[in-house]
């Protein structure tokens, strides 16, 4: 899978412990806008998906983790590669964070299910919503995040650019 870019913020010990969490996203595109999930609470958008689970290959990961946070079921034979961020910073507990981001270009189901979103993602209010990717690229980058990780925000800001600027859009 190509290399879209890699985020790395250099404020880590190399040396120190290290914690990896690889993740899929999903990039579902329907009449020029991108499903994405809007946290309400700190008004940012991020492609559907999560980690990796222990002994779960991407594919099964990014059919779970977009069901869950978006309540779309992926259409597997639609799923195509489209590129891999990859990133490093300081953890929260441990020294050095990394996390290869997997996104996959991918249709869905029309007919949209339940969520199944976990204790965090409850109190954020995920929702499924499809953007024009313009002004979700506006609201990571100038809207105020309270707490969360801009790194995280930002990464999904320019897989945007790079989609529009390969015209998926």
């Amino acid at each position: 899978m190509r290399v879209l870019f890699t985020l790395d913020t250099k404020d880590y010990d190399i040396n120190g412990k290290t914690f990896e969490r690889p993740s899929v996203r999903g990039i579902i595109i329907r009449d020029k806008k991108v499903g994405m999930v809007h946290s309400l609470k700190y008004d940012y958008y991020k492609f559907p998906g999560g980690g990796i689970e222990p002994n779960e290959n991407k594919i099964d990961a990014l059919l779970r983790e977009v069901k869950e946070e978006s309540g779309m079921s992926v259409i597997p034979n639609s799923i195509k590669e489209y590129g891999m961020v990859h990133r490093i910073q300081k953890g929260y507990e441990e020294d050095v964070f990394i996390q290869d981001n997997y996104y996959y270009l991918c249709n869905a189901e029309e007919v949209i299910g339940p969520q199944f979103l976990d204790g965090y993602e409850k109190e954020e209010r995920f929702t499924l919503e499809f953007v024009d990717p313009k002004p979700a690229i506006m609201v990571n980058r100038n809207h105020h995040h309270g707490p969360k990780d801009q790194t995280m925000i930002e990464r999904e800001a320019r897989v945007l650019d790079i989609l529009i600027q390969e015209k998926y859009f």
